[in-house]
Formats: C-alpha cells, structure tokens, sequence
C-alpha cells in the first residue's frame, strides 16, 4: 500500500506538470542561457513540494469554496503573463537578442526568482492543478499513507525541472546559431500570450 500511495502521487505529479506551460518554458529558457539554473530548479522544486503538501494538507478546499480569489489570482496571471510575452517578443526582434551565448541581456538571481515566482504563484492552474487536483486526490489518501504520496508527487517535480532544467545544455549546439534564440524568443512569447488569452476567456465565462 505504501508503493501504491507513492505511484499514485508520482503518475498524477507527472501527469499534469510535463506540459508546455509558462512556468516550463521559463525554466527551459534559463536552462539554455545557464543563469541561476540551481537556484530555478530548486525554487520550483521547493515551490512545488509546498503546493502539494498546502493541497493535501487542506488549502484545496479553502480554494475550491473562494471563487472570488481564484478571479483575482487569474486577473494577475493574465497581466503578468501578457507582460512576459510582451518582454520575448521584443527580444526576438531587438539586436541584442542575436547574442548566441545567453540570449539576451544577463538577469540578476533577484530578478530571475522574481519571474520564477511569478509564473509559478500567479498561475492559476498551479491551484487548479498542484493545489486542487493533487491536493484533493491525496487528501482522500488514509492519513498514515499521504506522506507517501506527497513524496510521490515531489519526486515528479524534481525529476521533471532537472531534466527541464540541466538537460536544457544538450541542445546548446542548436542555440550556437543566433536564429535558435529569436525562435526561441518568438515561441516562448507566443506561448505566453496564447495563456493569457487563455485565462482570460476563462474568467468572462
């Protein structure tokens, strides 16, 4: 039973985070520049682990009940979403941008956690995925097992963000053509936008 209960965080974990979402696309991005990998990885690790463990522990209830902060979770999601395909587009059609070995002006370890937070706790299908989902499923889980399958489910994040993260430098051949980046840039944009745009059709329903 305690393997079952493990499995079962790890399969629903995997699931839903292997997805190309804004939170992925940034940590790929820093992952191809090599700035402040660790320090992403471990933020989304960590971040992650205090969702789930948030979720099973109690917070998906309290959210599921608050549709009005959920509303505002997602107002801010589409600012800061829009904001962030605003700033990759511009990057892929300014000069700079055609730098091969980072891909753009160098970020501070502040402000690449400060974006790391963003797409990470302005994101409303963290809640309605990490939170809600993972957090419901394991909360049903007999007490003695849901620390088993909170590990389950961690061990889906660390394994998928260091791949994310570290494996991201297998494709720095690609990325020693300027182009790669300004695609690079133009797709993480368009990816951004296409989410808020997203978000925002949810909520004026």
């Amino acid at each position: 039973m305690l393997n079952a209960a493990f499995m079962t965080g790890l399969a629903l974990s995997a699931t839903l985070i292997i997805a190309i979402g804004s939170q992925n696309a940034f940590v790929l991005r820093q992952g191809l520049r090599r700035e402040h990998v660790v320090a992403v990885v471990i933020f989304c690790i960590l971040a992650d682990f205090a969702l789930i463990t948030a979720g099973v522990a109690g917070l998906a209830s309290v959210l599921g009940n608050a549709p009005v902060l959920t509303a505002a979770l997602t107002i801010c999601g589409v600012l800061f979403l829009a904001a962030y395909g605003a700033r990759a587009l511009r990057q892929a059609f300014r000069p700079r941008s055609m730098i091969a070995n980072n891909g753009g002006g160098a970020l501070t370890l502040r402000s690449v956690l400060a974006h790391a937070a963003g797409f990470t706790f302005l994101n409303p299908h963290v809640y309605l995925d990490t939170v809600l989902l993972v957090g419901s499923i394991g909360a049903r889980q007999p007490p003695e097992l849901r620390g088993w399958f909170i590990g389950g489910a961690a061990a889906a994040s660390v394994g998928w963000f260091a791949a994310l993260g570290f494996g991201a430098r297998l494709l720095t051949p690609l990325f020693a053509k300027p182009v790669a980046w300004r695609i690079l840039d133009a797709f993480v944009g368009l990816t951004m936008f296409a989410l808020a745009a997203q978000l925002a059709a949810q909520t004026l329903r």
